[in-house]
């Protein structure tokens, strides 16, 4: 029985195409009909593509489009998707070749993937192969659009026993942020300035760029009133000291932003945050926690190694993805875009990433 392609216009579609990306076990907040509408809002045009079969949907995928000035075409991402079974080769190729039909009509360069897809998974990697994607080598730090090394945490057991598969430091701290008297508590639209303030800080301290505050307040507006996103916020001696924004898609929930404050670091409010995410996902429902990008460059003299050691602690399992991967549709102005790639806007991450 052949695939049918439903290309989602309409409103009236948002709750059956969310519906299916939250049920489906490589669903992702990347692919939710919301996060479309966040892009739309950065000079991205979002387009929901939906596969069935006998009456059933069988696939779905949130593709973005963006011109680019320099090269007059656009670009096609698909951010963690497309949302199909990855063994289900018939499935993909259908999926892909609803993709392919839709660039040729926008006269798109290239489609640009980055699924969730663990790099074990040796006959996915083949079909890639096999069906023209050509991978692409971003590094093992913060290289690519999104991370390519994650740690996950299957948070389905009782919090006793997250807690025992803790490093025992993890668990001192998240003890010692409580009886020093940290508070964490969701945060309010009427406090995002107040989170943002703390982010400004933390980005000054450790030298790196961040996003507008119209940006986060359309992240809180589009996602949290939905139920697809949280605010948090820890509270000590009277001021906020850390605060977290988190995404949640089905049973997954993601540590998207993090900020702290230069003071009263000791009583270690980012342990308690995090934990009480952890149990705000599991009251939610949710399985998987996701701490998101770590390096895979595991030497202690990476500047990046500390934020390894304190994902690590968790007790969760380092996954490494398969990383980044293009479809080139126009070779010729595929290869002018490589070659300007890394003056136009500084590269590709600034215009696709989550955090960018």
């Amino acid at each position: 029985m052949p695939y049918t392609t439903r290309l989602l216009q309409d409103e009236k579609d948002r709750a059956e195409f969310n519906a299916f990306v939250c049920a489906h076990p490589k669903g992702h907040a990347l692919q939710l009909w919301e996060w479309g509408e966040i892009k739309s809002r950065t000079g991205w045009r979002p387009w929901r593509l939906m596969l069935t079969r006998g009456g059933e949907t069988a696939a779905a995928a949130t593709v973005l489009e963006r011109r680019l000035p320099l090269v007059g075409s656009p670009i096609f991402y698909c951010p963690r998707g497309p949302v199909a079974d990855p063994a289900d080769e018939p499935l993909l190729r259908a999926t892909l070749a609803a993709v392919r039909e839709l660039a040729r009509e926008r006269g798109a360069i290239l489609l640009k993937i980055d699924p969730d897809i663990p790099a074990g998974d040796a006959d996915f990697t083949r079909f890639l192969r096999a069906s023209g994607f050509r991978a692409l080598d971003r590094g093992k730090n913060f290289e690519g659009v999104q991370p390519r090394f994650v740690f996950r945490l299957d948070i389905r057991p009782p919090e006793e026993e997250l807690l025992a598969a803790m490093r025992q430091k993890t668990r001192y701290n998240i003890r010692l942020a409580m009886k020093k008297g940290v508070t964490v508590s969701r945060g309010s639209r009427e406090e995002l300035p107040d989170f943002y303030a703390v982010l400004r800080e933390t980005t000054e301290r450790d030298n790196f760029l961040v996003r507008d505050f119209s940006y986060f307040a359309d992240l809180y507006d589009t996602l949290v009133p939905a139920g697809y996103g949280e605010l948090f916020l820890a509270r000590y001696a009277g001021r906020i000291v850390a605060g977290t924004f988190a995404f949640r898609a089905g049973a997954k929930a993601w540590y998207i932003y993090g900020a702290s404050a230069g003071v009263y670091r000791d009583v270690m409010p980012n342990y308690l945050i995090q934990w009480e995410m952890i149990r705000w996902a599991r009251g939610l429902g949710c399985t998987l926690y996701d701490f998101r990008g770590v390096s895979g460059d595991l030497t202690e003299t990476n500047p990046l190694y500390g934020l390894y050691r304190f994902k690590k602690g968790w007790g969760g399992e380092m996954t490494e993805f398969v990383g980044e991967w293009d479809l080139v549709y126009r070779p010729v102005l595929y290869r002018l875009w490589r070659l300007a790639e890394g003056v136009y806007s500084g590269g590709l991450k600034k215009l696709l990433a989550a955090r960018s």
